[in-house]
């Protein structure tokens, strides 16, 4: 079969399963359109065990009425149950859904709010389409089909989403400088030992903080960074900088996290600048 013969399945195929998922979509029979979603209520937070895995989430006991019956559960997130729940605190409200009617299939979600309609997959189907045919064009074509197939619509998918990567960086910046220092201290410091392939070792550590905001209300985080010798920071004091509108919203060093964003601001501008000389000079090669 010639490379044209491989281009027709392979567009195919993936076609197929791009227009099945976006037609499931339109018909709302997704899974995550199916999917009944609800808001939990953290009821109580579980004292982090030191040494445990930073896998698992903070422990928690969640409760949720499901809509349909008006039953009330109380759950936690014992074992593969979603998205792991990093800072908690008593009265904090997530995100909970399962499939219809079986609400003890739940899973938990950072994120109360609506989710998504489930076309990742179909999305993805359809890069794979334009991918098959940018690579056929190179191949017949020469390279400029290459610069101009693809780095043509991520300048333009880069020049549509600055503005709204600027506003979120603004608005992060804005929330840093609005943010409260409180004492806390790390209660526990998480491990995770991994070995790959080859035998290499690497060591996940994560460091357990807690502290109580200026309202009084008592949270358990996460602090992946921030913390010099994490492996052991176990019962050091530190300041923590958080939301006063959301504590989720946590650092342990704002300056860091303030340049940290600038320079990730700098960084888009420069590869978008990239992207967009590149598709420039594909253009003009053609």
């Amino acid at each position: 079969m010639s490379r044209h013969g491989y281009l027709v399945l392979w567009c195919g195929v993936f076609g197929t399963v791009a227009l099945v998922g976006y037609g499931m979509a339109l018909a709302g029979m997704t899974r995550a359109q199916r999917a009944v979603r609800v808001k939990g209520r953290i009821e109580r937070v579980g004292e982090p065990r030191h040494g445990g895995s930073p896998r698992d989430g903070i422990a928690v006991v969640v409760s949720f009425q499901d809509p349909s019956t008006g039953q009330e559960f109380t759950v936690t997130n014992d074992g593969e149950r979603g998205e792991r729940i990093s800072v908690a605190w008593t009265g904090r409200e997530i995100g909970v859904r399962y499939p219809p009617g079986r609400p003890h299939a739940f899973r938990f979600t950072d994120d109360p709010s609506e989710g998504g309609r489930g076309l990742g997959l179909p999305a993805f189907a359809v890069f794979l389409v334009y991918a098959g045919l940018v690579v056929v064009a190179a191949i017949d074509r020469g390279w400029p089909w290459a610069l101009l197939g693809f780095c043509g619509p991520w300048a333009l998918s880069g020049a549509y989403h600055l503005p709204g990567n600027v506003r979120d960086r603004n608005r992060r910046l804005g929330t840093l400088a609005a943010m409260a220092a409180v004492p806390g201290r790390v209660v526990a410091v998480l491990k995770s030992v991994r070995t790959d392939d080859d035998g290499h070792t690497s060591t996940y550590v994560v460091p357990v903080v807690t502290f109580t905001t200026l309202d009084g209300t008592a949270v358990t985080a996460y602090c992946e960074s921030g913390l010099r010798d994490p492996a052991g920071s176990q019962g050091r004091d530190v300041t923590v900088h958080y939301s006063p509108d959301d504590p989720a919203a946590l650092t342990l060093d704002a300056e860091a996290e303030r340049r940290s964003w600038k320079r990730d601001m700098a960084v888009n501008v420069v590869g978008l600048v990239i992207v967009a000389a590149a598709a420039v000079v594909g253009a003009v090669a053609l």
